[in-house]
């Protein structure tokens, strides 16, 4: 939920389905349930949150960008 007249609250979450959309399902419909469950968890899980670079996180991947701030934080920890 967002607040009142304030539509950048929910922006990531329209981003991800504005992507999965043109990514995913540019090819048409599933062949079954089970194909789309599939499919949307092997996209979200396998290419968006570990490989595909996003904008907002200096062209990183969720991966890559997690990796390098803890290993950020455990740095300036030990100082």
């Amino acid at each position: 939920m967002s607040r009142a007249d304030d539509p950048y609250d929910n922006a990531f979450a329209e981003s991800l389905w504005s992507r999965l959309k043109a990514e995913l399902l540019e090819g048409g419909v599933f062949l079954s349930t089970e194909d789309a469950h599939t499919e949307i968890f092997d996209y979200i899980e396998a290419y968006y949150n570990r490989i595909r670079k996003h904008s907002s996180l200096g062209y990183k991947s969720p991966e890559q960008f997690e990796k390098e701030y803890f290993i950020n934080l455990t740095n300036s920890v030990r100082r």
